[in-house]
């Protein structure tokens, strides 16, 4: 193996610009090594003891994620890695797998340190470089983050639609059996030859049972309880249609306006008129519950469009904070249902609107509301508040749960980047940093209490305040 010159280290581009003496001293102080296939470079958990160059080969770096190793990251030759000047890391985020024989050139913390002061060109090689490690990272952890606030929202979302889109395939088929149906049912009522009046009278007395629908559904007893008697009733009248007996006690029917739609009527022909009652209801009934799963279906699109905001420009414009709270409920709603939350909402209404770029807000509604949906995890049910207040210069949210508090050695830690408490997989440690990044940027603040049984944020923004006008000359 021919020994690492300064001529091969130029070519690694961040040390190109170091003077020759500097790079020979790195040489010197460092261990050149091979590794091979198939083992570590680094691995997870382990301190960083060295800055490590990769003259040769290829390294995979492995986190675990949910039980599983996902690859993050590939370095090949020329790449630097492990510790650099200034750097706080202490310890490997992942497992670093040599992909074939890896040659590396190794320098340990201690020494590079010892030459900050004296060796000013090649420390400001390794700080950049350590600065773009840091964009790096920090660019790819924040898209993960996005992915995974992303999913979270998402299979919400297909639970939520689940429910509405099955009951319109339901009904759809329920309704096209019903259709299929209609020759007959129409042959039938042919067949009595009714007069004119009697046609009449059937009509006026189905637009009568539409217009009587109960706006609540009977509770089970009770429509238990009208069905049976509707079934009797029938059964009395020499009506043999069991299943029409459901329908008009769903319809919020009893025995007394089936008495009344009887009357006038011809008892032998009751069966068939009956049986066409209950077709035409049956419609009705399926058409209804189309029609709603469908406004549950447009309901949730709205939410989403309004919670992304993806029909509006990018600038900032003028906001409803309550509007943005709500739909961030909206696609939260499944994981509050599941954590058996419940949600008490204090709203100010006359809170005013606030100037702000409504999608980055979202993801701060969105953040808090997941932290806080989390830490009532432990109890399998809990209560989040959420207060809007003003006073003469700001709009005041706060966001309370009741789960177990935040403990108090990490309380000064929250909002620092990739710091989290949450599993592998579950967090990226950037949801705060986020959080607090964004009411930066909007001239606000946010601050936090937290005690066993009770954790608040409390986000403030300054009012806008209302345009100056120039007197009249």
């Amino acid at each position: 193996m021919e020994p690492v010159t300064v001529a091969r280290l130029k070519n690694i581009p961040p040390l190109a610009e170091v003077p020759d003496e500097q790079l020979q001293w790195l040489i010197d102080h460092s261990e050149d090594r091979i590794v091979p296939d198939g083992e570590n470079l680094f691995s997870m958990g382990q301190p960083v003891v060295a800055m490590i160059i990769i003259l040769s080969g290829k390294v995979r770096v492995f986190r675990s994620q949910n039980g599983q190793y996902v690859e993050v990251m590939e370095m090949t030759d020329n790449n630097l890695t492990g510790y650099l000047p200034f750097s706080r890391i202490k310890t490997a985020i992942g497992n670093g797998v040599c992909m074939g024989d890896t040659r590396v050139l190794s320098c340990p913390k201690e020494t590079i340190n010892s030459v900050i002061g004296k060796y000013y060109e090649l420390t400001a090689a390794l700080v950049h470089v350590m600065s773009a490690r840091i964009r790096e990272v920090t660019s790819q952890e924040q898209q993960n983050e996005k992915m995974r606030a992303l999913g979270k929202l998402s299979a919400g979302l297909a639970h939520e639609l689940n429910n509405p889109v099955a009951a319109i395939v339901r009904s759809a088929a329920t309704l096209n059996e019903n259709i299929q149906n209609v020759p007959e049912v129409f042959r039938q009522m042919a067949s009595l030859q009714l007069t004119t009046v009697q046609a009449e009278l059937i009509v006026q007395k189905l637009h009568a049972i539409r217009e009587s629908r109960p706006q609540q559904p009977l509770g089970l007893l009770e429509l238990s309880d009208r069905e049976t008697e509707i079934l009797d009733w029938m059964e009395a009248k020499d009506i043999d249609h069991p299943e029409t007996a459901e329908v008009l006690a769903e319809c919020g029917l009893n025995t007394g306006d089936m008495e009344t739609f009887s009357t006038g009527l011809p008892a032998d022909e009751l069966p068939v008129i009956f049986n066409w009652l209950q077709s035409a209801l049956v419609a009705d009934r399926m058409v209804n519950d189309i029609q709603v799963a469908a406004k549950r279906i447009s309901g949730l699109v709205n939410a989403v469009k309004n919670f992304t905001y993806m029909d509006q420009a990018s600038d900032k414009q003028m906001v409803d904070i309550h509007q943005g709270i709500l739909n961030t409920l909206t696609m939260l709603d499944y994981k509050v249902r599941k954590g058996n939350i419940r949600i008490e909402k204090r709203f100010d209404d006359t809170l005013p609107r606030l100037k702000a770029l409504p999608g980055e807000l979202n993801q701060i509604w969105t953040n808090i509301l997941d932290n806080a949906i989390d830490a009532t995890e432990v109890n399998k049910k809990g209560n989040i508040t959420i207060e809007t207040t003003q006073d003469k210069q700001c709009i005041h949210i706060s966001i309370t749960d009741d789960g177990p508090g935040i403990p108090e050695e990490i309380r000064s830690r929250i909002f620092e980047p990739f710091f989290t408490t949450k599993e592998i997989g579950k967090g990226t440690g950037l949801g705060l940093d986020m959080v607090m990044q964004i009411v930066r940027r909007h001239n606000g603040s946010v601050k936090f209490t937290s005690e066993p049984g009770k954790t608040s944020f409390r986000i403030s923004f300054h009012k806008e305040e209302p345009a100056s006008t120039s007197p009249e000359k």
